[in-house]
């Protein structure tokens, strides 16, 4: 095991105990990662149920390749990158990844108070009301770091067709941070 010397200490005696089948260490690992993991599940599902079976699905597949975790950065961010395949491989499955803008229907926010402040999940459930396409080209890109090459790659489409549905998400959301601006601002 000396592909991960460059790991803690804790952590490489929780993978050595994870790899020889240790349940303690096992859910040791899950419990450190998890509350990080589902909430970058939950930026690519509808809803916290779809984030919680991608999120359990994801770590049976990080047990089930620990061996291959090579020491090559963060522990997190290979666990994170196994977790974000989990999410686009639940949307292909779903059979809904672009979805016609015109067959959806608008939803509205239900605001408690118009003069309450964006905040990270305020934005993020705008983002969540992005059709599927959009959401996770928008996800991979401005979140995850990805380039549309790579996004391409990972979702079997083109560059072009992900440029353009990332550039349809950045006009959805502007329109509703504009929406919002307008309606704040009549109060």
């Amino acid at each position: 095991m000396g592909i991960v010397r460059n790991l803690p200490s804790t952590e490489k005696r929780l993978l050595k105990q994870c790899l020889r089948g240790n349940y303690d260490a096992q859910r040791e690992l899950y419990n450190r990662y998890s509350g990080e993991m589902l909430s970058v599940c939950r930026r690519y599902t509808q809803n916290l149920e779809d984030a919680e079976e991608v999120l359990s699905n994801g770590f049976i597949k990080v047990f089930q390749r620990l061996d291959q975790y090579r020491g090559e950065g963060a522990l997190g961010a290979w666990i994170r990158k196994i977790m974000v395949r989990e999410a686009l491989n639940f949307i292909r499955y779903q059979k809904n990844l672009f979805i016609e803008v015109e067959d959806e229907r608008r939803q509205e926010f239900g605001h408690s108070s118009m003069s309450e402040h964006y905040d990270a999940e305020h934005l993020m459930r705008m983002i969540e009301e992005l059709p599927t396409g959009y959401r996770t080209v928008f996800n991979l890109y401005a979140i995850e770091g990805y380039n549309h090459k790579e996004i391409g790659a990972m979702l079997d489409i083109s560059e072009n067709t992900s440029k353009s549905q990332l550039s349809k998400a950045r006009r959805q959301l502007q329109a509703k941070l504009n929406e919002y601006e307008l309606i704040t601002k009549k109060n």
